[in-house]
Order: C-alpha cells, then sequence, then structure tokens
C-alpha cells in the first residue's frame, strides 16, 4: 500500500509569535529578497491575512510583497507582533 504524500503547510506551523520571529529572523538572514518575501506571506497566513491587513491599516492584499514600500513593510511587520533589528554584516573577503 502506498503512503499518501501531502505538502507541509508552514503557516500551519507557526502557532506563537515566538516561533513566527524565529521564522522571519532566519529569512532574514538569508539576505534574499524573494526568500524574506515567502516567509512574510506564510507568516501573514499563519496569523490570518485579514487580521493582519486589519491591524496594518492596509486593505487585504493590498500589500505587494514582491516590492513593498518600506512603510507597507514595517506596518505588516508590526502588526506580526516582530519588528528588524539592524545588526552589522561581515563584508566580503
Amino acid at each position: 500500500m502506498a503512503e499518501e504524500i501531502t505538502d507541509f503547510d508552514f503557516a500551519a506551523s507557526l502557532q506563537s509569535d515566538e516561533a513566527i520571529a524565529i521564522f522571519l529572523s532566519d529569512a532574514f538572514e538569508t539576505g534574499d529578497a524573494n526568500h524574506i518575501a515567502a516567509a512574510l506571506e506564510i507568516a501573514i497566513r499563519a496569523k490570518g491575512e485579514a487580521r493582519i491587513a486589519s491591524r496594518a491599516e492596509i486593505p487585504e492584499n493590498g500589500y505587494d510583497l514582491d516590492n513593498p514600500t518600506l512603510a507597507t513593510m514595517l506596518a505588516v511587520m508590526k502588526a506580526l507582533g516582530v519588528g528588524f533589528s539592524p545588526m552589522p554584516v561581515r563584508a566580503a573577503s
């Protein structure tokens, strides 16, 4: 008998603000804008799109995470319960 294989939904596993913060922190460490945008979309789904849009005071699905404004990013991050924490990066040698 063959086992059924299902897709893993990361959003379902992000059940706390701390889990979301760690997940997003890991994404930001990559420095890859596409990866960060995908991680933000997953975090938004974990919290509920309508809830995040309301908290960020933007229309539901009214944000473009492929090319967001800084204001939108800050509003979405705040609505997710996380923030930016700038830190030094090592220069490439």
